[in-house]
């Protein structure tokens, strides 16, 4: 299956039912800041575009209201965003870790991670 492309608005969509769990159309809507709250026509469109992506779907229906759950992971959107973001680099990692370091983003902690998951992924290739 193809992974959808998700605009800001649709991640914070998104953000809310990861966060929040099923949650009605009004129930997302508050989720937003007050000051810059979308009106609800706005969030029900940004909500139906989802659902057409098949990254949330309707549960079911209390009174007139339908309530909706996340289909796609945080997991998985984050790492169709990373990849896009990588291909604006040509695929090169090299930059964006030279900025991170630069910036003071990307820590000691960051590299021990980093060198624990290599670990972990070496020694599961070696038992295949």
């Amino acid at each position: 299956m193809k992974l959808p492309r998700l605009n800001r608005p649709e991640l914070q969509v998104m953000e809310a039912l990861w966060t929040r769990g099923t949650l009605s159309i009004r129930e997302i809507q508050e989720t937003f800041p007050e000051a810059k709250r979308p009106p609800y026509t706005s969030v029900q469109s940004l909500v139906n575009r989802l659902e057409a992506k098949k990254a949330v779907r309707r549960t079911r229906k209390i009174g007139n209201a339908h309530i909706f759950e996340a289909v796609l992971s945080r997991n998985v959107v984050q790492r169709r965003l990373i990849d896009d973001f990588l291909s604006l680099f040509g695929g090169q990692m090299q930059p964006i870790m030279t900025h991170l370091i630069d910036a003071g983003r990307f820590t000691l902690e960051d590299v021990q991670a980093a060198e624990r998951e290599l670990r972990r992924l070496a020694k599961q290739e070696r038992s295949s």
